[in-house]
């Protein structure tokens, strides 16, 4: 029997829900699409901003992983009970074959995936290829890049609420003079970008729908990044702040909403096991917090943390009811 997928002429004079379920991506992940085509396909954008149907907006929680995801089962508990209101997506080593059971929310959640290498361009890659999956999902509003060493600081509602209600974007874009910032920048860059657009930034963010699409749509600056943004020029600190400041810098609302512990010196932050998980170690993470959102001064600051030991996890899961809320 030949199946015969429905065209977009079929679709025109049908009900509402009909057309939604026509612009759902498939629920498996895998797809034989190049990156070329991947790219393209996501780069699509309604013109018209009303839509013929019921959307409810999605965060979209894309993970930047090497393989396994250890601390699942505290990310199952605090997606539980909001079904329709988040899309997970994993990208991984290629030799990797994920087992989670049906059950989980993690189950047939990798998309194709190819090597990415630490401060290489290949980062970025794999973080486009995130964004452009999860953007073929018409419903996916905001976009948050997460480690397999991160986790939530409070429960679901409060971190939907406090992307869905932001006036701006989270991701961080100094302008920094020392040597780790402008020291870093390559005149070879001219004309696209210039010393002073410049910038530098955590690569974990959360952006919307508008800079997702800026990003996978770029063709512009990514060969400058690719080519001369190499150690140690750390592209994946400079190509989206960049990118970001010179499309949309009033969008930006300029700082990352990951927690991350830098205090110990080095290349890399501190990463925390189990004799680390204490009371006094999560008051520290939630105390003293003040920073600008949507204008205002406000007490929290970041949504999620990093970097954690697969250790941790059953300290986590212990102090989650008490501090995180879930």
């Amino acid at each position: 029997m030949t199946t015969v997928k429905p065209s977009l002429q079929s679709c025109i004079g049908e009900e509402p829900n009909n057309l939604d379920r026509w612009m759902r991506p498939p629920a498996d992940l895998i797809h034989s699409m190049s990156e070329e085509e991947l790219l393209w396909r996501a780069s699509f954008s309604p013109r018209v901003k009303k839509y013929p149907f019921k959307r409810v907006p999605k965060i979209a929680f894309v993970f930047l992983t090497k393989g396994p995801l250890p601390l699942a089962p505290l990310w199952e508990r605090f997606f539980k009970g909001h079904k329709g209101l988040y899309s997970i997506y994993i990208h991984s080593l290629p030799s990797y074959q994920a087992d989670f059971p049906s059950s989980s929310v993690f189950y047939n959640r990798q998309i194709p995936s190819q090597v990415s290498e630490w401060g290489k361009m290949s980062m970025c890659d794999a973080e486009r290829r995130l964004l452009a999956n999860a953007l073929l999902d018409i419903h996916n509003e905001w976009f948050v890049l997460l480690s397999e060493s991160c986790i939530p600081l409070f429960n679901f509602t409060t971190v939907y609420n406090h992307i869905s209600q932001s006036k701006y974007s989270f991701i961080g874009a100094f302008d920094e003079l020392g040597p780790y910032g402008r020291g870093r920048y390559n005149y070879n860059m001219l004309p696209e970008v210039n010393i002073t657009q410049w910038r530098k930034g955590s690569q974990w963010f959360e952006i919307d729908r508008k800079l997702a699409l800026y990003i996978v749509e770029d063709a512009k600056l990514y060969p400058k990044f690719a080519e001369f943004c190499k150690p140690a020029c750390f592209v994946d600190e400079h190509y989206f702040p960049t990118l970001l400041t010179i499309r949309a810098a009033n969008l930006l609302a300029n700082r990352t909403i990951t927690w991350t512990d830098w205090s110990r010196g080095g290349a890399h932050p501190a990463t925390f096991g189990q004799s680390d998980i204490t009371e006094e170690f999560m008051k520290r993470i939630f105390e003293g917090q003040s920073c600008v959102y949507n204008d205002k001064s406000y007490s929290i600051c970041y949504l999620f943390a990093r970097k954690f030991a697969p250790s941790a996890l059953e300290r986590l899961f212990f102090l989650a009811p008490k501090y995180l809320g879930f």
